[in-house]
């Protein structure tokens, strides 16, 4: 027997499978409109997250728009995709899943770790007032800041550089996210981390747990959320 959320995501495939093609054609943004609809309910709201502004943001920001084009027709389906030099832009619900844990309401200065395609980045500049993103991968770097000035995601600042030193400048930050996995989570990022913040990460080489990390009145304290899978995070030269 199926379970109601199987049959959510077999539905989801053959509607999937049916506006995909005309998206691709160009008849797209409605098409598009329709699978990020699609992809909250039966992939992310199925699987538990609830915040309703994490959830508005993950239907407005169009996630084909940083995803490389032989790729786009996968954009909406519940996994990973490649970006290019090793690297990945995460699963939809890992996205929204990692971003309703910082618990944003609106007002944060967020340390972004790896920016990647750029796409978790515009999530967060929907729910926080700004964002510092570090990406170590220069073309990645460049490519993502482009891609968010001309999508209109301003409250977002890219750096190319070490995620391992943070952004000390701009420190201290309410939340920091990290999008790639670093064998143990770097003291200089719980350094920046504010008192009352909030750090959310995948930590580990091979096994790799997702974790959720607070700071209150110097106190560290870590709790494991689920396993997941990331790319390693690269140390600078």
């Amino acid at each position: 027997m199926l379970t109601l959320t199987m049959s959510r995501i077999i539905i989801y495939y053959i509607i999937a499978s049916m506006l995909i093609p005309a998206a691709c054609r160009g008849e797209g943004d409605t098409s598009m409109e329709k699978l990020r609809e699609l992809m909250v309910k039966n992939q992310i709201e199925a699987r538990g997250v609830s915040d309703e502004r994490v959830l508005s943001a993950m239907r407005k920001v169009e996630r084909h728009r940083f995803v490389p084009g032989q790729h786009i027709a996968s954009t909406y389906e519940d996994h990973p995709l490649p970006i290019g030099h090793g690297q990945t832009i995460s699963q939809p619900y890992i996205v929204a899943l990692m971003t309703e844990l910082c618990e944003l309401s609106g007002n944060e200065k967020v340390l972004e770790i790896g920016t990647g395609s750029g796409y978790q980045a515009a999530v967060l500049s929907l729910l926080a007032k700004e964002i510092y993103s570090i990406e170590i991968v220069e073309p990645l770097g460049k490519s993502a800041r482009q891609k968010l000035t001309e999508l209109g995601y301003n409250n977002v600042e890219v750096r190319i550089g070490d995620g391992y030193q943070g952004w000390p400048e701009k420190a201290p930050f309410n939340v920091i996210i990290l999008t790639a996995s670093p064998p143990k989570i770097p003291q200089s990022l719980i350094d920046q981390l504010a008192d009352g913040g909030i750090l959310v990460a995948p930590e580990g080489d091979y096994a790799q747990e997702l974790v959720k990390i607070t700071k209150k009145n110097g106190k560290i304290t870590k709790r494991t959320i689920t396993y997941v899978r990331f790319v390693p995070m690269i140390r600078g030269s």
